[in-house]
């Protein structure tokens, strides 16, 4: 009992005190991740499609409509299997891997929405020297390390966190093998386990939250001195899709991981997170199409020669 070896598998009992609001969430759940596979696949297909978006914002918003799908799928599937369960378990490694791919996932969309803003920086203050700036092996390698950053972040947490002693303790109080939770059931020192996600929360949220920050300011003063109103209207256009993701994204995480903690708030935390995590990328395909007018018409560009291919 005195290592992590006597946990072979965990209990998420999450919300398990309000058993008619996990068949809601069970329903909602389901319904929002069949609208976040169709509308990311959707967007992630017409930026292929179209010869048009082949361009390093689309690019960098294809990648985040990959990892949208990647995210949930880690997590939203096992979580509706546990809500329908009576024995809401998960073995260790698939609480490892889950652990992994979350941390992993969310780290990698923190630098890669500080790439996108540096790209709608460059094309708004420095339109002239964009394609220069911006080329291809740039922007290929910007996404690549994006994703890079973040899996070698969450290894090496979730790594910290699975060799430590758990002593017995299998039971999370939370709907998903969150780090946080996992924590609590330790019974050994967790203070190195602190400071390094002291200095990564520091690095991928902190970091780039104020370089989107500083982006922006650069951006809206570049907009304000464009003459004219249909110039400052495009302009406008193709960086408040982005804005609006990151004020969603940065916004629910500040709140639920800033806000004071309590017992009393516990239940609505946890579906603070779980929102967090499904209601966020469902929306992000939606912003982008709506806030759009290139995707707008690449979308109806594909979807009438596919009708067209259907008729007899």
């Amino acid at each position: 009992m005195g290592n992590s070896s006597a946990v072979t598998e965990f209990f998420l009992v999450g919300l398990s005190k309000y058993p008619e609001l996990q068949l809601l969430l069970f329903t909602l759940c389901l319904i929002m991740y069949v609208i976040i596979l169709l509308g990311n696949s959707l967007l992630i297909v017409i930026i292929i499609l179209d010869s048009r978006l082949h361009t390093p914002m689309y690019f960098f918003l294809g990648n985040l409509s990959l990892l949208d799908i990647f995210y949930t799928s880690s997590s939203i599937p096992p979580m509706l299997t546990i809500f329908k369960s009576e024995r809401k378990s998960i073995s260790f490694m698939g609480c490892a891997l889950q652990m992994a791919l979350s941390l992993g996932l969310g780290s990698t969309e923190c630098v890669l929405l500080a790439v996108m803003a540096y790209d709608r920086y460059v094309a708004i203050c420095n339109p002239l020297r964009y394609p220069i700036i911006m080329h291809r092996v740039l922007y290929v390698h910007m996404a690549a390390w994006s994703w890079i950053t973040g899996c070698l972040t969450s290894l090496v947490q979730t790594v910290m966190t699975m060799i430590l002693p758990f002593c017995g303790n299998n039971v999370i109080d939370h709907l998903t093998c969150e780090i946080l939770a996992l924590l609590k059931l330790v019974c050994s020192d967790i203070s190195m386990n602190v400071f390094i996600m002291t200095v990564v929360s520091t690095v991928l949220l902190v970091i780039p939250l104020l370089l989107i920050f500083i982006s922006y300011v650069f951006i809206l003063s570049s907009i304000l001195r464009i003459n004219s109103a249909e110039g400052k209207k495009k302009a406008f256009s193709t960086c408040s899709a982005h804005l609006t993701v990151v004020i969603l994204f940065y916004g629910s995480a500040l709140f639920m991981y800033m806000k004071p903690k309590s017992k009393d708030t516990k239940a609505s935390d946890e579906i603070i997170a779980l929102s967090y995590g499904v209601v966020t990328p469902m929306l992000n395909p939606i912003i982008y199409s709506l806030r759009n007018k290139e995707v707008k018409e690449a979308m109806k560009k594909v979807l009438s020669r596919h009708l067209n291919l259907l008729k007899p």
